[in-house]
């Protein structure tokens, strides 16, 4: 059974992603506790809120220097994943400078109201472990005011009237846009593919 260590970050929805991993037969322990985090088989960065609160939570507890020091495979999902990038345009964020990137917020516009909020397609860009059994532009589950440029991590792509980053990766580290707990049977997938997913770093 695969031990999975959620980054207790302040972030909301952990209940939902800690029921979607039990579905998947694993369990789940919520800390910030390093040692605890360098241990586990499998590491998630959940986010929800803004990226000021979520960094200074981070640097309170001493992650932001340790996170990127993991060799374990650690999936960043919604904020989570914006965290592991160099910057935030949101309160001028320095983030954990995993990724190359920034995120930016989007500009309203006739039918696509701020935030991004509800299904949408992904469209794969590059062949990864993480998409398999996922056919191509399956539909996910958004909310967020902020993405990520199209860059060299980039291996998934959402149209919300430009493309942006849905899905990121680089060695061990990954990350989704989107919320994978709440996408029905493709985050599910996605979700049971991180657990399976060998990295070698």
């Amino acid at each position: 059974m695969t031990q999975v260590a959620i980054i207790d970050g302040g972030g909301a929805n952990i209940a939902s992603l800690q029921f979607a991993l039990e579905r998947l037969g694993c369990t789940s322990v919520l800390t910030s506790d390093f040692d605890v985090i360098e241990r586990a088989e499998r590491v998630i960065l959940p986010g929800v809120g803004a990226a000021r609160d979520a960094m200074d939570k981070l640097r309170a507890q001493g992650l932001d220097k340790k996170i990127p020091e993991l060799k374990i495979p650690l999936l960043g999902i919604c904020l989570g994943m914006q965290l592991l990038f160099e910057h935030s345009e949101e309160d001028n964020t320095a983030c954990l400078g995993i990724l190359k990137g920034t995120a930016r917020r989007f500009t309203p516009a006739t039918g696509r109201p701020v935030p991004h909020m509800g299904w949408n397609q992904v469209s794969q860009t590059k062949a990864t472990a993480l998409f398999a059994d996922i056919p191509e532009r399956s539909y996910f589950y958004f909310v967020h005011s902020y993405a990520v440029d199209k860059g060299a991590a980039t291996i998934g792509t959402t149209d919300y009237g430009d493309e942006f980053t849905s899905i990121a990766s680089n060695n061990n580290f990954m990350g989704t846009q989107f919320h994978p707990e709440r996408s029905g049977r493709f985050g599910a997938q996605l979700l049971a593919n991180f657990l399976l997913i060998e990295t070698t770093v």
